[in-house]
């Protein structure tokens, strides 16, 4: 479990995975140690595997995202996932509930490379029928 502290500095590390321990500690009003202790603790429990890179705006309103629900063979679903995994424009893979078993956020340059991709997932093997959506723009990113 943990404490609302590390709630805030897991939302903290999220704005910027890249801040300094310093700059963590200001804010949260601690001492660098303790954010270090914090971080290293959660890092041993597994609730921090890992650090990513985030995107500059400017580069990432030049792509073009897209939701894409895809119902899918029950006993192909993981075949489908392995495809979709493949693919480098596949963002991210959702099961859900609901008249569609996944949901795929793809990114691409282009409305032609977006028509492709969207044309390739929905000639996998165990792909019944696809849905797109455009992202047309992001009000919300944490």
């Amino acid at each position: 479990m943990t404490t609302d502290a590390d709630q805030t500095l897991l939302s903290l590390l999220r704005e910027n995975a890249r801040a300094s321990t310093a700059d963590l500690a200001r804010r949260l009003g601690v001492s660098r140690t303790t954010v270090q202790s914090r971080i290293e603790r959660l890092e041993k429990r597994g609730v921090i595997a890992g650090y990513g890179v985030r995107l500059a705006p400017e580069y990432e309103r030049t792509l073009i995202r897209a939701h894409v629900l895809v119902t899918v063979t029950p006993k192909l679903a993981d075949k489908v996932v392995a495809s979709l995994k493949a693919m480098q424009a596949v963002r991210t893979v959702h099961s859900v509930s609901g008249n569609f078993d996944m949901i795929v956020v793809v990114e691409s340059p282009s409305i032609g490379d977006l028509d492709s991709l969207i044309d390739q997932i929905g000639v996998l093997d165990g792909v019944e029928r696809t849905l797109s959506s455009i992202i047309l723009s992001t009000r919300i990113d944490r």
